[in-house]
């Protein structure tokens, strides 16, 4: 739910671009669009993962797991960051603020000849 500034997106997907490379993940395809870039890669277990930016600058990372057998899972441990209304019309929209990945360009200071 972090806003993630339009000037930060691809510096995002950079981030994490490299450290799946790293950690043998192979890209099959990049999606280099300016308002909605995205990754896919393929883990050596077979999940495929995504990171994508939607609408508003909504990031998304969705996995697709190879065929597993069916089981419990257990409860979240951790409190959900965001208020998810469960009859809300609306997709939520990223509203928490982080001081590097919410900033903008910097500004660029005029000079004077």
């Amino acid at each position: 739910m972090t806003v993630v500034s339009a000037q930060r997106r691809g510096s995002l997907l950079g981030v994490v671009d490299r450290f799946w490379r790293k950690s043998g993940y192979r890209v099959t395809a990049i999606n280099s669009h300016v308002d909605a870039p995205a990754i896919y890669v393929k883990t050596q277990d077979g999940f495929q993962v995504s990171l994508t930016v939607a609408d508003k600058g909504q990031v998304h990372f969705d996995v697709d797991s190879p065929c597993v057998r069916r089981s419990e899972v257990a409860d979240s441990t951790s409190r959900a960051t965001a208020f998810l209304d469960p009859e809300a019309q609306l997709i939520p929209r990223p509203n928490i603020h982080s001081d590097f990945w919410s900033a903008g360009a910097p500004e660029v200071a005029a000079s004077r000849s």
